[in-house]
This record gives C-alpha cells, structure tokens and sequence, in this order.
C-alpha cells in the first residue's frame, strides 16, 4: 500500500468535507482514484496454479496519472519511443520559468494558464532559433510541463529538449555553438512579452491583477548542454507519469504531520520537511491538471507531422559522418505470467472483473493494470 494513498485514505473524506465545494472536479477524481488504487474497488485479475490449483488475485491499479503508484511502464516505453526520436547531434536543455508573481493566474486558470506558458515558450525557442541573426534553422523540441518546485510548492515551468541545431532553409544541418543554443537574454524578453500579450488577450482580469513591475524585469530562461539529450529525457521521464512526490519520499506520517524530504536543486542537498496533513493534501492537489491537457508537446522537427523530414535528417547526418543507421528499437516483451508462490509454476489467468471483490487473497499488483490512464 502507498505511502501518499494511505494518507488520502484516512484524511480523503475530511478534506472533501472541508474544501469539497471550492475543489476542482479533477482534484476530486484524482483523489477518489488514489484511494482505490490496488484495492478490491477496482476489482482484479483471478490467477491459478496449474499443479495445486490455489488461486490469487491481483489487484488492478487505478492508472490516474497523478498516482505515484501507477505509470511506471507507461513511463519507461515514453522513454524509449523518445530516445529513438533522438537525433545524433547535442542536445541542451532549456527551462522557461514565470515569475511568482504570475504563478496565481495560473493556478486559477490552469488550462488556459499552462497552454499560454507552453505556447509562448515554444514559439519563443522556435522562433529566435530561426532568425539567422542567432541559428537560423528549425531545430526539434520536445517539452515537458512540470507544476512542482522544492517542497511541493506550485512553480510552473517548462522543459525542452532541443537538438543543438538545426535544418536550415537549404536543406543542409547548421550546428549550434557546443555550450550555448541561443542567447538566454533574447530568449527571455521574446518569452515575457509573448506571455504578457497571450494574457492580457486571454484572461485580462488575471493580467489587470499582475504587478506592472514584472513585465519590465528579466525573466528566468535557462539553457545548459546536455549531451546526447539521453539523460535529459531520463530525469523528465520520472514526472511524465505522475507528479512531484514519489512514495518512497514521504518519510513519517504520524496522523497529524506529514514529513517527506526533497531535494534542493541549486545545493544538491535533500532536507525534511513536516506539514499538517490537510496542508500537505492541498500542495499536492494544487499539482493536479486538468482533464485532457497534454503535458508533453514535441514542435519543430519533433513534431509528429514531420516524422519524414526527421527521418531523411537523422540519414543525412548519418552518411555524412560515415556511421550506420540506427536500428528501430524493438518493442519491450510483454511482462510473464506470475509464479505461484507455493509450487514455484507460472500461473494461469482464470478470470478478469472490474467489480468489487470480497477478502481475496492477492500477488503482486505488477500483473494487473488498471484501466487506461485517466486524467
């Protein structure tokens, strides 16, 4: 049983009791999914030993992407469909960050909030890659949205792999510098005036209750190289699937505090911290997003409409270095039937029900996925 399910299982109902008239419907079925998550709710698979016919049950998973439970196969096939989309060039890493001041606009319209901050993020980095006073050409992106800062609290930012070049109009590959993509400085006031426009057209109240001072100050844009972009997609992949606090980070809950620990990102420290338990509810629910965003885009030569064009560049730069093609990956086997725990056989499946199931005796729940993965 999780450690973050656990806690909403005993606190759930007196929090929706609490806040459940000003609580988005998301958060409350993300919360609901949660709690059920591998429990007999949600029902299971029936497997049977084919020498001693005992029988088990594995119980199935909620597949909420908000779980930190659920979504580790979906995370590790999002990185390898990923990692074959690389290709063999640098890569860096740039971060597109709002001010704080910016961060309750969009807590409170985080669908139009979070859409403006991927939309004027990419169309920035395209954009200023492709002025040829800077690269000139038309590099791949893939973004990623994170919520999350240190200690659970709301910092929307977003992630982007980009190909350290990229196709110019000629048809030929322009390469970056090795240690910079763009200048950060032009990046940042391309992004700040974009956001602010996007605002004041979309949500002009939210933008009326902005200080004036933020849009005249730099925003924080940052930019590093990352290599092959291997481990970039690496560090990604563990938030595709769920939000900011793994399970195995939740320390101590005595009933009335939680205490997890996290890590500094700018001393590379992990520290402890304890919150009341309603206030920890509430700073991971603020993470939840709304039904249906995507939370992962790819634009440029990323994009899935231009899977051609990657294709005739990924060969390009190959011949033109003298090295092979690379080889599709092949696809990961699919997971073995479970061992019977008393004869050491596979087992066989006997039954699959989504209705509630009474005292059972159950396996791992690794054998039993859950619906598809629900907003």
């Amino acid at each position: 049983m999780g450690a973050l399910a656990e806690i909403l299982r005993r606190h759930g109902p007196a929090y929706r009791e609490r806040y459940a008239d000003r609580m988005p419907w998301d958060q409350l079925r993300a919360m609901r999914a949660i709690e059920t998550c591998r429990t007999p709710a949600l029902g299971g698979q029936r497997w049977q030993c084919p020498r001693c016919a005992r029988t088990h049950w594995a119980l199935h998973s909620c597949g909420n992407r908000h779980c930190p439970a659920c979504g580790g196969d979906d995370a590790r096939e999002w990185l390898r469909r990923q990692e074959a989309l690389l290709l063999p060039v640098r890569h860096h890493l740039c971060t597109f960050t709002v001010p704080k001041e910016l961060r309750r606009a969009i807590r409170s319209h985080p669908r139009e909030g979070l859409a403006l901050l991927f939309e004027a993020s990419s169309s920035t980095l395209l954009d200023v890659c492709a002025n040829p006073q800077w690269l000139g050409t038309r590099p791949g992106l893939t973004g990623v949205l994170h919520t999350h800062g240190r200690a659970l609290v709301y910092h929307p930012h977003v992630h982007y792999v980009a190909t350290g070049g990229g196709l110019a109009p000629d048809g030929t590959w322009r390469e970056s510098h090795a240690q910079f993509l763009v200048p950060v400085r032009a990046l940042s006031a391309v992004f700040r005036a974009r956001f602010r426009d996007g605002l004041r057209r979309r949500l002009p109240a939210a933008f009326a209750a902005v200080p004036a001072q933020t849009w005249t100050r730099d925003w924080v844009v940052h930019s590093q190289p990352v290599g092959d972009g291997r481990n970039a997609l690496r560090y990604l992949a563990r938030y595709i699937y769920r939000v900011a606090l793994a399970d195995s980070a939740i320390s101590e809950h005595d009933g009335d505090t939680v205490a997890f620990r996290y890590r500094d990102t700018q001393t590379k420290k992990v520290h402890r911290m304890a919150l009341p338990v309603m206030e920890f509810i509430r700073r991971f629910l603020q993470h939840v997003l709304p039904s249906g965003f995507v939370k992962v885009r790819h634009y440029g030569l990323h994009h899935p409409s231009r899977k051609r064009t990657l294709s005739l560049v990924r060969a390009m730069l190959c011949l033109l270095r003298g090295e092979p093609l690379p080889e599709a990956p092949e696809p990961e086997e699919p997971l073995p039937p479970p061992r019977c725990p008393h004869c050491d056989l596979p087992m066989e499946r006997r039954e699959r029900t989504w209705r509630p199931l009474p005292d059972i005796v159950t396996l791992s729940p690794t054998y039993a996925r859950g619906p598809p993965a629900a907003s």
